[in-house]
């Protein structure tokens, strides 16, 4: 979903980078202040910003990149013109457990000895022995499965997922917890926790600075991934609904997100984020509501994507699953449509609530 003009672009070489569809340069923010682009091998969003913080003794990044060695170089190569090596890194400050932010964490902590911190609810995510895959694929296959996709098409799904990469995911050192401040020599930051993305989602706010490092929680052009997956629990929108909530009133001179590009006006595009899954929420119950007892999968298709869903290959439709599935359960606990389980083997199916009894006469 593209912005309009609730964003206001700061990181105007970011930009025109985006637009020549090219890698943005490293360019310093503010004093002791770095953006250093990460590319993301055959990915749409093409980069991940890794930011670096100069200390008193050394650099804290903010964020690490994908594990591929040509993402490796460019993160060597980026520090190499800021004057820093891999072994000026103190600290990897990761904002959640997503391979494009967390992969390359393990590589810099081997170089230099630096910690890695994650938020407590997204360490319990990364890291399992690799002798569990088959257990997780066939939890995985299973719930797709279950809420519609075809078994062949659900196989696939699972078949091109990197085991290796999904399972041996960088243990972090530290577990950060909402509100506390980052202790690290000459570094102001604290942690705002912004579930939603994922559980343990976390941004960093410098508050002499006004910069709010925003993750993938509040990007520029695009609404980030909200889904319901096989690990998730609870309400996931419903999280991140409160998470952009969280943030409106915060005094933020500048949002440096993962992605895309540096913005400003925070406040205005945390509305209009909010404002694209009111509509959602709204394009989904009159979905359900006129094919009652259709799964999430059939829904999904019916629904308004950023291209037609023929146009959509296994990894994209896995997405609008997930995504389609925030949205039910949202609606679910609102009480306006009613999830059903059905009978052994069968999916998942969604219909409109029942409406309410009429009130007995007094």
């Amino acid at each position: 979903m593209t912005a309009d003009a609730t964003a206001e672009i700061t990181g105007h070489v970011q930009w025109q980078a985006w637009q020549d569809g090219v890698l943005p340069p490293v360019e310093r923010v503010r004093d002791g202040l770095w953006s250093l682009p990460v590319p993301l091998p055959d990915n749409p969003l093409r980069y991940v910003l890794v930011y670096a913080l100069e200390l008193r003794d050394g650099l804290a990044l903010i964020d690490a990149g994908w594990d591929a060695d040509v993402s490796w170089q460019a993160l060597n190569d980026g520090l190499a013109s800021i004057g820093h090596d891999v072994r000026d890194v103190r600290a990897v400050l990761v904002t959640h457990h997503h391979a494009d932010h967390l992969g390359l964490a393990g590589r810099v902590r081997e170089a230099s000895g630096a910690y890695v911190a994650l938020h407590e609810l997204d360490a319990r995510t990364v890291g399992p022995e690799l002798d569990t895959y088959d257990k997780w694929r066939h939890g995985y296959v299973g719930h797709l499965v279950r809420h519609g996709m075809p078994d062949t098409d659900a196989d696939a799904t699972a078949d091109a997922i990197d085991p290796d990469r999904l399972l041996r995911a960088p243990r972090p050192d530290v577990l950060l917890r909402d509100g506390e401040r980052i202790a690290l020599p000459g570094l102001d930051l604290r942690v705002v926790w912004t579930p939603g993305h994922s559980p343990g989602h976390s941004c960093f706010y410098a508050p002499d600075r006004q910069l709010l490092f925003s993750g993938d929680h509040v990007l520029p052009r695009i609404t980030p991934s909200i889904g319901y997956l096989l690990q998730s629990v609870g309400d996931p929108l419903a999280d991140f609904l409160r998470s952009l909530d969280k943030l409106t009133g915060y005094a933020v001179e500048e949002v440096l997100p993962a992605h895309e590009y540096r913005f400003r006006r925070l406040d205005r595009r945390l509305a209009h984020i909010a404002r694209h899954h009111t509509e959602r929420l709204a394009e989904t119950l009159a979905a359900v509501t006129a094919h009652p007892g259709a799964t999430a999968w059939q829904l999904a298709a019916g629904l308004k994507w950023s291209r037609a869903w023929q146009e959509f290959g296994l990894p994209q439709r896995r997405f609008a699953l997930a995504e389609t599935l925030a949205h039910l359960k949202l609606l679910a606990h609102r009480g306006e449509i009613t999830e059903h389980a059905g009978a052994p083997g069968q999916p998942v199916a969604w219909t409109p609530a029942a409406p309410a009894a009429p009130a007995a006469p007094a």
